[in-house]
């Protein structure tokens, strides 16, 4: 994606990316999105609560709307307050499933 975006700013570094990203975090314009095993991804802040699916094959994240949170209350030990979740479901996309 640098490469991509040195086609518009042929200057730009990864440094600069960097700098850039960790500014709109802190100023609350995205959101990392956690990955298991990858760095993170980063997306517009703001949105409603939702969840992501992340593709084996491709690599691709997508967006899930809605939540099952209210019956993730009962996967915590007896005594546990739940006070926030993420959930990434992994497999294959339909694209990639198309392929195999």
């Amino acid at each position: 994606m640098l490469d991509e975006a040195r086609d518009d700013a042929d200057t730009l570094s990864l440094a600069t990316v960097y700098r850039a990203l960790k500014s709109m975090a802190e100023d609350g314009e995205i959101v990392p999105v956690e990955v298991p095993g990858e760095s993170p991804r980063y997306e517009v802040a703001g949105k409603a609560h939702h969840h992501h699916f992340h593709c084996r094959v491709c690599g691709r994240v997508f967006e899930m709307p809605g939540c099952v949170g209210a019956r993730l209350d009962a996967l915590a030990p007896e005594g546990f307050a739940v006070e926030d979740h993420e959930l990434t479901l992994i497999g294959t996309c339909v694209e990639c499933a198309r392929v195999a």
